[in-house]
């Protein structure tokens, strides 16, 4: 491009993150987890409070991260510990025991949460290319 005025967004190589960024997103994985986690012991206990109440915590996880961050990575981070945890706890272990039931409260949370990540990954807040406040490319 002319001017030393760089490319499009999309055509800048890939970077990997700095140090401090990496550090956020892990400590956001493992809030994630921890927010699955609870949320699966608390959706069951509570119904249906519970799991409103597991469902705005895990939104929460979502969408603070995207604004922490201030990107997409922030929320997908969260997302992504939060999908282990709970795919590791519908696991049956060897002696039969589980953690979710077979009831509905059980599906609406895993299927609420999986569209509450997308949701808060595609509206979360999406860093912009450094430029005047005016419309962008001009």
């Amino acid at each position: 491009m002319s001017g030393g005025r760089p490319g499009p967004l999309l055509a800048q190589p890939l970077r990997p993150p700095s140090p401090g960024r990496a550090a956020a997103l892990a400590g956001l994985f493992l809030l994630g987890a921890l927010v699955g986690a609870a949320g699966a012991l608390v959706q069951a206990a509570w119904f249906p409070g519970g799991l409103l109440l597991a469902l705005a915590g895990a939104a929460g996880a979502f969408l603070g991260g995207s604004c922490a961050t201030r990107g997409r990575g922030g929320a997908v981070a969260p997302a992504a510990g939060w999908l282990v945890a709970v795919v590791l706890l519908t696991t049956t272990r060897p002696e039969g025991d589980f953690l979710f039931g077979a009831g509905g409260g059980s599906y609406l949370f895993l299927l609420g949460g999986m569209v509450l990540a997308v949701i808060c990954a595609t509206v979360g807040v999406v860093r912009q290319p450094g430029g005047g406040p005016a419309r962008l490319g001009k």
